[in-house]
């Protein structure tokens, strides 16, 4: 076994997993070059009870951010060496808008609007026992529209949630620029959560404003850039 072994949930989507978190972390490891190993996990196994979460050195960590930042002191990395104090703030910027405004634009939409649930359904049924499926689903997304309501985006109206999403969006192409990666021509961490984030929405067989954002050519064009280098072969979890 691997000295370090990733948990996620499972391919979804024409992504290696449904949890753009567990990408992001994937990515990080395959950037950063640490060597893992792929499982299969449950939230109720995790830590912080969320995927992903690692075995390293012994033990479980949660939080796909603090697993990233023990490894760059535990394991020398260098990926973000050289970056400027303004490089710095941008990558910090743009991570904390798609991991803390994006994603929950994309949980009202996938969990909450009817044409979303009518994607989500189907593909999450997979992951529960077939029996099980119509009462744990319901109950789950009962649970999000809750945390919704709690954290703000269920208040808004499709419409200016739509706008939201494809704000970021936008922003992130703004940023991309000519640029092969995110802040210039080589990678750094911050590229792990844009390109997992773009991914999740491009293999999303969604169609709505943020959908057609996210697919914008150079945004395609750098999602494939990624792919093309660091996941040339279909990410498979073990059962």
């Amino acid at each position: 076994m691997s000295e370090l072994v990733l948990y996620g949930t499972r391919p979804g989507w024409e992504t290696p997993d449904f949890s753009p978190f567990v990408i992001k972390l994937e990515t990080w490891l395959r950037l950063a070059g640490v060597a893992y190993e792929r499982q299969r996990g449950l939230p109720p196994q995790a830590p912080r009870g969320k995927v992903p979460y690692v075995l390293v050195d012994g033990q479980k960590l949660g939080d796909s951010q603090m697993i990233i930042e023990h490894l760059v002191q535990t394991r020398g990395v260098t990926l973000d060496e050289g970056m400027t104090p303004m490089e710095r703030a941008t990558a910090r910027a743009v991570r904390r808008m798609l991991e803390e405004g994006t994603y929950f634009v994309a949980l009202r939409t996938r969990w909450l609007e009817d044409d979303g649930w009518a994607i989500q359904y189907p593909a999450f049924s997979v992951m529960v026992p077939g029996f099980l499926a119509p009462l744990a689903l319901p109950f789950i997304r009962s649970s999000v529209r809750k945390s919704a309501m709690a954290q703000g985006i269920g208040r808004y109206t499709r419409d200016e949630v739509m706008a939201m999403g494809v704000s970021d969006i936008e922003a992130v192409a703004t940023i991309l620029g000519d640029h092969r990666y995110l802040l210039g021509e080589a990678p750094r961490s911050v590229d792990a959560t844009v390109f997992a984030f773009l991914w999740a929405i491009q293999g999303h067989p969604g169609k709505t404003p943020i959908h057609d954002a996210a697919r914008a050519p150079k945004l395609v064009a750098y999602v494939e850039r990624i792919k093309g280098q660091y996941f040339p072969l279909t990410a498979v979890v073990p059962s």
